[in-house]
C-alpha cells in the first residue's frame, strides 16, 4: 500500500515558488517513499513571429545531366 504524501509548508512554497510566473511550460514533481525529493520546472518560450530564416525559401535547383543524388554530394568538413 502506498505511503500518504508528506507535504509541509516549506514544500508547497518551493512549488509555488517554481509554478508563479510561468507561462508556458511545467513542474515536475518526484516523489520517493511518500515525500517529495524533487522538483523540475521547464519553461518554454513561444514566439508569435517566426524567424527570417524559416520564412525564405529555399531556391530552386535545376536539373543538370552531370549531377548526381543528394547523397552523392555529401562530404566531410574538418573543424
Amino acid at each position: 500500500m502506498a505511503k500518504p504524501l508528506e507535504v509541509d509548508q516549506v514544500w508547497l512554497d518551493r512549488i509555488l515558488e517554481q509554478v508563479n510566473g510561468l507561462q508556458y511550460g511545467s513542474v515536475n514533481i518526484t516523489v520517493h517513499d511518500g515525500r517529495i525529493v524533487q522538483i523540475d520546472r521547464t519553461e518554454r518560450t513561444r514566439y508569435d513571429q517566426p524567424s527570417h530564416k524559416q520564412v525564405q525559401p529555399e531556391p530552386q535547383k535545376t536539373a543538370n545531366a552531370n549531377s548526381h543524388s543528394s547523397g552523392d554530394n555529401l562530404r566531410a568538413v574538418a573543424q
